[in-house]
């Protein structure tokens, strides 16, 4: 089977594996524990947390890990709403977020905010004025996505950020899709709080990081909680983020390297399927604000999700959107941001690239696809 799922999950590092097996055989305490044990649990987390800083150009003390993006997000919301710099009920999203971050403002809303969900243009991205004029005086938090998991579209952040900044608004933004794929730094001092998942970059699964701004006064979302400084509860996955630690590391050491690597599979799958001219549809944004490890298209006339079966019965893991969301029969958030029909929305699929992508595989999964809509014309 040729792996083209990457967006959905990443094969375990052998190296950030045999680390958790370490951690997990060798260094086993509680954190929370006193004895000498419990110490040096406590040790690797920090350090753990003081890399984690430096990665991502922080201070540490804004750094907490958690099971993954989904409570990253769930947590980094709840922070940043405690810590709200004015009054207001109104918050800002669109309408492609994650699950987990709808699923959240879907609650807040039941608890009397004002949500706005924004879609997106032709390009995949949030329109920077329509986002302006949707903020009211009352507007308290806007949570964005950096990097759209479906066809790989980045958003304009910094300007965003920058507005959050005048307005006296919070921003969180979903980094899960661009962690250990391209540089943050130009964001990072721009957002108040962000999420990362380690599975995402060749880490463990149930293991995920979130930052919060530490000048912010924010409060426990769970009370009494002594973990994570009140951040969550739950006794800490220290050997899981340990083997994310080193995931991230060796994902960060290879970023530019990778995204050239990866850039190029993607413009040879692309030539190939040029073949089939108006056959195909593709959804990406401009080639400044793209990642090039997610490719998101249709082919025309041809359900989603026969597509997928049909390359999974010849050997390709393809996917047709968000892990998180493909066992439902509607279409992807995505194709409805981007006020694509419903009934064409489903013809939707997404091939993403990874670390043991190859361009004989790129060959064969490109000679697949034209094979299937050659076959059905």
């Amino acid at each position: 089977m040729k792996y083209f799922d990457y967006a959905a999950t990443t094969p375990l590092d052998s190296e950030a594996a045999n680390i958790y097996v370490q951690a997990a055989t060798e260094y086993y305490g509680n954190t929370g524990s006193l004895h000498d044990i419990g110490s040096t649990a406590k040790d690797i987390l920090e350090n753990c947390r003081e890399e984690f800083a430096r990665l991502l150009a922080v201070q540490k003390d804004g750094v907490f890990f958690t099971s993954g993006g989904s409570e990253s997000n769930f947590l980094g919301i709840h922070s940043l709403l405690s810590a709200k710099k004015k009054q207001g009920f109104h918050i800002i999203s669109s309408l492609a977020e994650h699950s987990s971050v709808r699923s959240t403002l879907d609650a807040l809303e039941l608890q009397g905010y004002e949500i706005t969900l924004l879609p997106f243009t032709e390009n995949g991205q949030i329109d920077i004025d329509r986002l302006k004029s949707a903020t009211r005086k009352d507007t308290v938090l806007i949570a964005i996505q950096h990097g759209n998991s479906e066809i790989g579209s980045l958003q304009p952040i910094e300007e965003i950020g920058n507005w959050c900044q005048e307005q006296q608004i919070l921003f969180h933004s979903d980094c899960v899709h661009t962690f250990g794929k391209i540089n943050l730094n130009k964001i990072i001092n721009l957002v108040d709080s962000l999420s990362i998942s380690s599975h995402k970059f060749y880490g463990p699964k149930g293991i995920g990081a979130g930052y919060i701004n530490p000048k912010l006064a924010w409060k426990p979302y769970y009370p009494g909680t002594t973990h994570e400084k009140g951040f969550r509860p739950g006794t800490v996955n220290v050997p899981a983020i340990a083997a994310m630690t080193v995931a991230a590391q060796k994902s960060i050491e290879k970023q530019e390297w990778q995204f050239t690597k990866i850039e190029k599979l993607r413009q040879q799958l692309l030539a190939i399927l040029a073949e089939a001219g108006d056959q195909i549809t593709l959804y990406q944004n401009t080639e400044e604000q793209q990642l090039p490890h997610t490719l998101g298209l249709r082919l025309n006339g041809l359900e989603g999700q026969w597509v997928m079966l049909e390359c999974n019965r010849l050997g390709f893991a393809i996917s047709t959107g968000s892990a998180c969301s493909t066992g439902l029969t509607s279409a992807s958030k995505t194709m409805t941001a981007m006020n694509i029909p419903e009934k064409i929305g489903k013809e939707f699929i997404r091939i993403s690239f990874g670390h043991h992508t190859n361009e004989q595989d790129v060959a064969a999964l490109g000679e697949t696809l034209l094979n299937i809509i050659h076959d059905k014309h």
